[in-house]
């Protein structure tokens, strides 16, 4: 008798896993793919993994697939050729394609880091930073025309430092910044996590600015799609945009390590202690926006940004580039 009955749990075990399995296969099916081209596998986009690994994406109907496509220019150029469906870099790019006469052009309808996200690196402990610090420096500043270098740039010049006044070098590849300050190049360098609290824990480096409080706020990273997806697809960017707010909002009301068990995953390269640690330093500059909305005075800001470093060919419209349609505010 007592065999019978395990033989009768046990079948019932198999039938409910089946059912469960084929209710998971039927309900996937019907979810809408996207793809997403992102600019860089970085901790500083730490809520977009949390929209991606809490479903927050599948409940919204999007069955999204995020795919490492390195350099601003990379993305844009995914999406206008349709190879992804959404974009995330920064909003810079939009304004560049759509000054270049694109017709369908790349609008952003969400936002999500707010700062820049990288960190001034220098080879000394130095508690009393300042500006004035980097006068006759070698500074390893990125990607000419990238969002770091310059943002790094209309900082010194908002604090009365010339460009001219540094040595303010992007010949430098972006993968291949810390080695080069490792080897000995440069007097600075500009990192992102977790390249920046690498070479603090190897005793080469120290952090000691934030480009993010440096450049004040921004719509730094944010997703964009073309003008004609947008106007085809209403309920994938609707939903696309819910799950990001749902994501800020969890960002903003839990704990780093809350957070860092969620991204785990995402960064099986990264110990827990270090994401930890990484999570906390972007949570106290304040990186990511409470909400997706993005306000034209911060758009304008960054147009301050790419103008002072002489890339603005002239001031784009956020009333064209910025669909708040499904923004949060």
């Amino acid at each position: 008798m007592k065999k019978i009955i395990i033989s009768i749990v046990c079948l019932v075990i198999v039938v409910l896993g089946a059912l469960w399995l084929a209710n998971k296969k039927e309900n996937t099916s019907t979810l809408k793919k996207v793809k997403v081209a992102e600019v860089a596998h970085s901790i500083f986009y730490a809520p977009q993994y949390l929209a991606h690994s809490l479903g927050y994406f599948e409940e919204e109907g999007l069955d999204v697939d995020i795919i490492l496509t390195s350099g601003a220019d990379a993305v844009a150029a995914a999406v206008m050729s349709d190879d992804v469906q959404i974009g995330f870099c920064g909003s810079e790019q939009t304004i560049y394609i759509y000054n270049q006469g694109a017709k369908d052009y790349l609008i952003n309808f969400s936002s999500l880091t707010k700062k820049d996200g990288s960190f001034l690196v220098a080879r000394k402990e130095m508690k009393n930073f300042s500006i004035a610090d980097l006068k006759g420096a070698h500074i390893i500043a990125g990607r000419k025309a990238g969002m770091p270098a310059m943002t790094l740039e209309w900082a010194l010049n908002k604090n009365g430092v010339k460009t001219e006044e540094v040595n303010f070098d992007t010949s430098i590849a972006f993968a291949a910044m810390s080695g080069a300050f490792i080897g000995g190049t440069g007097d600075y360098v500009s990192l992102f996590e977790p390249n920046a609290l690498a070479l603090e824990k190897e005793g080469k480096g120290y952090v000691v600015a934030s480009l993010g409080e440096l450049g004040g706020v921004v719509p730094y990273t944010t997703y964009h799609a073309k003008k004609s997806y947008i106007e085809k697809n209403p309920e994938v960017i609707e939903g696309f945009t819910k799950a990001i707010d749902r994501a800020l909002d969890y960002v903003h009301s839990h704990s780093e390590s809350e957070i860092a068990e969620h991204i785990i995953d995402y960064f099986p390269d990264v110990t827990y202690n270090d994401l930890t640690k990484i999570v906390k330093r972007y949570m106290d500059i304040d990186a990511w926006y409470d909400t997706s909305f993005i306000s034209e005075k911060d758009f304008n800001h960054i147009q301050e940004i790419i103008d002072n470093a002489g890339e603005l060919e002239k001031k784009a419209p956020y009333e064209k580039l910025v669909d708040t349609t499904y923004m949060r505010k």
